[in-house]
């Protein structure tokens, strides 16, 4: 991308005015006691670039080394300008969203992801994190990109640290793949499918924050449970979100729950409730740092845990770095005597106001991450990672499986699905490479929640609720859950599909998004959801070409999940859609490899993973489904006989088209189906 040009880097001291160094990729400088090296190597397939710079202080004289905000900024020529870039920049401490620019002085601050349409390829640039440097990208001039490098810590003399990483390929997804698979060998990370999804994240759950937020009690906890199994509503795991701790100045003070609002702490809370409503799982929030601005220092926490915290340059007393895998397992161990057997561990994003000028920040964050993860040991590994989407934070985990994906689910807040939807989506693209992506909790008595309820099912993440007591709607859950409350799981997160990608869905009104799932024990069905985010009427197209990773066929049935209605289409046939405004549609695409196609189970949103194993022989199709439901299938021939567990069901059977519908008794667990033509 850049050989043989010539590169800027500014360069801002402690005691002198900001310098500027020119020279070329793969060559060196030196001025004003200042060794500048630039190079790039290939690397996995990829472009990886490494800058090498040393300051030089003379003997017995004052040190004048690097500030600590902004003391590098290298300017990289770009030979070819993109058509268009999508960046997607940190927009908080904490999230990431995507802006749809043209030019490259229009990326904003803080990118951490940039990618590139040429028009016939695609680039994905990442800007590194080091062992204790990170970069981002911030607006550069037309022709160059600019790259900010930062420790937060000012006098460093000697940075030796990657650059970026970019990669090109013939798709998007195959250039971020690319890039990511090669940051997680570099950082000695594991990838997506690489990492262990915590057990009962297989299943629906219920969080306390939008019930209650911080005036979370026990007996609120107690009356939801009760609601949940009177409703006969399948969770099986709850979070006690923030509130239960107990706190002196709004910081970290004892590891017990708060006396007033749980008297007999965690243990009797979660035993019956375990006995009466069936829920098998329980987690608890907490934040990185103890509580949001760390540990009391005359608290019994500070007393017990000294030799694992550290008093920051800013005054905060923190979980130290190297050290702190103590101070979360002696705190785990006292929450697994009480019945407690995961977490949720939110302000991740605050390691730079907490380590600013006492560690390096990329050093701080793999140290903590690391002291995290080892401390987690306790919980079997079972860590929700929250408001941690910086890339520090991303590239520092070695193997937690889940990372919320973006901002909260905000539900009093108007109009907030358009900007939940969009975050979500685009985080995903590069999310999803190495994290399963928790797309929030949500209302199930909200006005959007059908919209909500449906971008859970095919997030391929999480599912859980936080409706208040009394408030919690079955009826919206039921599509999201088989009735032991275990979910039908996509096997990645949803990605906009690719013509997407480079727009702006606030400009066109609509937003596609993409994902399979497997069914049968050989195939891959997916599917696109369309969600008209606009006031007025739009059309758009859909084609089974769009989904990547279905099974390949020259034919797929197409079914919409809202009309209940089925028609047989074209592998590369694009399929007219025509939305009302805040109309949304759910398309499934199930490769046609016989003379029957099961749908699965048409009561849930991603009912053909339902479909466990088909058998075919002579004129007839046996299949094994999860559970009983309301069950369909396609054919182009007439049916001869239909049994369900061996009960013949063809006279009650209900055909439309090439779709038939055949109901059977609910709750009866897995259930065989024979088709006979």
């Amino acid at each position: 991308m850049t050989e043989n040009k010539r590169l800027r880097c500014v360069i801002e001291r402690q005691k002198s005015p900001v310098s500027e160094l020119g020279l070329t990729m793969n060559g060196e400088t030196e001025r004003d006691g200042i060794r500048l090296s630039v190079s790039e190597e290939v690397s996995g397939g990829c472009r990886l670039c490494r800058l090498d710079l040393s300051i030089v202080n003379e003997e017995l004289s004052d040190c004048n080394n690097l500030a600590a905000q902004t003391p590098l900024r290298i300017f990289l020529p770009m030979e070819e300008q993109p058509r268009a870039v999508t960046a997607i920049y940190m927009f908080s401490p904490w999230w990431t969203r995507p802006a749809f620019v043209r030019g490259l002085s229009d990326i904003p601050d803080k990118t951490q992801v940039a990618l590139f349409d040429f028009g016939d390829r695609f680039g994905c640039f990442v800007p590194m994190v080091g062992d204790r440097f990170k970069a981002y990208l911030t607006g550069g001039t037309d022709t160059e990109l600019q790259l900010v490098l930062t420790a937060l810590c000012g006098g460093i003399s000697r940075v030796r640290e990657p650059l970026y990483l970019y990669a090109e390929a013939s798709s998007v997804d195959q250039a971020i793949t690319k890039v990511f698979t090669e940051l997680a060998r570099l950082k000695n990370i594991r990838r997506r499918d690489q990492r262990r999804l915590p057990e009962m994240l297989r299943y629906l759950g219920w969080c306390s924050w939008d019930a209650f937020y911080t005036d979370v009690n026990e007996t609120g906890i107690r009356e939801k449970a009760a609601e949940l199994a009177k409703k006969h509503v399948p969770i099986k795991w709850m979070i006690i979100d923030d509130g239960w701790l107990t706190l002196k100045d709004r910081l970290l003070y004892d590891y017990r729950p708060d006396p007033e609002k749980f008297p007999g702490g965690f243990g009797k809370l979660t035993e019956d409730i375990r006995g009466s409503a069936g829920v098998e799982w329980f987690g608890v929030w907490h934040a990185l740092m103890g509580y949001w601005s760390g540990i009391c220092p005359d608290s019994p926490v500070a007393r017990q845990e000294a030799e694992y915290l550290r008093r920051t340059a800013n005054g905060r007393l923190v979980p130290d770095p190297d050290k702190g895998a103590g101070f979360y397992r002696d705190w785990y161990k006292v929450l697994n005597d009480q019945g407690i057997s995961f977490v949720k561990v939110d302000g991740q994003g605050t390691i730079p106001q907490c380590f600013e000028n006492t560690v390096p920040l990329a050093e701080a964050a793999g140290a903590l991450h690391g002291s995290l993860e080892n401390g987690a040991s306790r919980m079997d590994g079972a860590v929700i990672n929250c408001m941690g989407m910086s890339m520090e934070n991303i590239l520092s985990r070695p193997a937690t499986a889940v990372s919320r994906n973006s901002d909260d689910f905000f539900p009093t807040r108007e109009d907030s699905f358009r900007e939940h939807l969009l975050q979500n989506a685009y985080n995903s693209l590069y999310h999803d490479q190495l994290y399963c992506c928790d797309w929030d909790m949500f209302w199930t008595t909200h006005v959007d929640s059908a919209k909500h309820a449906l971008l859970r099912a095919i997030s391929g993440g999480p599912v859980y609720c936080s409706d208040r007591v009394g408030e919690t709607n079955a009826d919206v859950l039921r599509p999201l859950a088989y009735s032991d409350g275990e979910l039908p799981m996509m096997d990645r997160s949803a990605k906009p599909t690719a013509d997407c990608i480079f727009t702006d869905p606030f400009g066109s009104g609509f937003l596609k998004l993409q994902n399979t799932a497997s069914f049968g024990s050989k195939l891959r069905g997916g599917g696109i959801a369309v969600y008209n985010i606009s006031a007025h009427g739009i059309s758009c197209t859909v084609s089974p070409s769009e989904i990547d990773g279905l099974s390949p066929s020259e034919r797929y049935l197409l079914y919409d999940y809202f009309a209940k209605t089925a028609r047989i289409v074209r592998d590369d046939e694009q399929i007219e859609c025509t939305l009302e405004g805040g109309e949304f549609r759910w398309y499934v695409f199930l490769p046609v490899t016989g003379a029957v196609t099961p749908v699965g189970l048409t009561d849930k949103y991603v009912g053909f993973t339902a479909v466990e194993r088909i058998h075919n022989s002579e004129n007839t199709q046996t299949v094994v489904l999860h559970e009983a439901g309301t069950f369909a299938f396609a054919s182009d021939q007439m049916t001869r006989k239909i049994t369900v567990n061996g009960v013949d069901v063809t006279d009650t059977a209900v055909r439309s088209g090439v779709l038939t519908v055949v109901e059977s008794e609910e709750n009866s667990g897995l259930t065989i189906v024979v088709i006979e033509l």
